[in-house]
């Protein structure tokens, strides 16, 4: 018996594709609304724009190893406690950089969940420096 000759299994499959979506999507796996830019354009935004923040969701020690000028730190585990340090930057862009842009997926899915719009660095730090990015301690 193979799968398309017999209707309960496609319809079998069908049921557990829907539900895997379905599981990913409430996850906010699958489907963000934040976008994703590379380094060049995040560092053209922070010479050029006046309305973006910036965001680091390394850790402490990373921060401190060297970090971009004028970042704030909230380190990406601590950042549904510590939303309130970024309430009133809740009307300007923030983009969110981590060291390699996984950490900071993770990051704008939180932000953009409690209303905030997250501009997520694409290859993180370590794009940031190979863009030409000057890293102060």
């Amino acid at each position: 018996m193979t799968l398309v000759k017999n209707p309960m299994n496609v319809l079998y499959w069908i049921t557990m594709a829907g539900l895997l979506f379905w599981f990913a999507y409430s996850k906010g796996w699958i489907l963000a609304n934040f976008e994703s830019i590379d380094a060049k354009q995040a560092i053209y935004l922070l010479e050029n724009d006046d309305n973006v923040t910036l965001l680091d969701v390394r850790t402490i020690d990373e921060y401190k190893s060297g970090h971009l000028r004028d970042a704030t730190l909230i380190p990406v585990d601590a950042l549904s406690q510590n939303l309130s340090m970024l309430k009133q930057d809740k009307d300007k862009k923030i983009i969110v950089y981590c060291r390699t842009g996984s950490r900071s997926v993770t990051a704008s899915r939180i932000l953009e969940k409690n209303g905030f719009t997250p501009l997520n660095v694409k290859g993180g730090i370590i794009q940031l420096i190979g863009a030409g990015a000057t890293l102060v301690k």
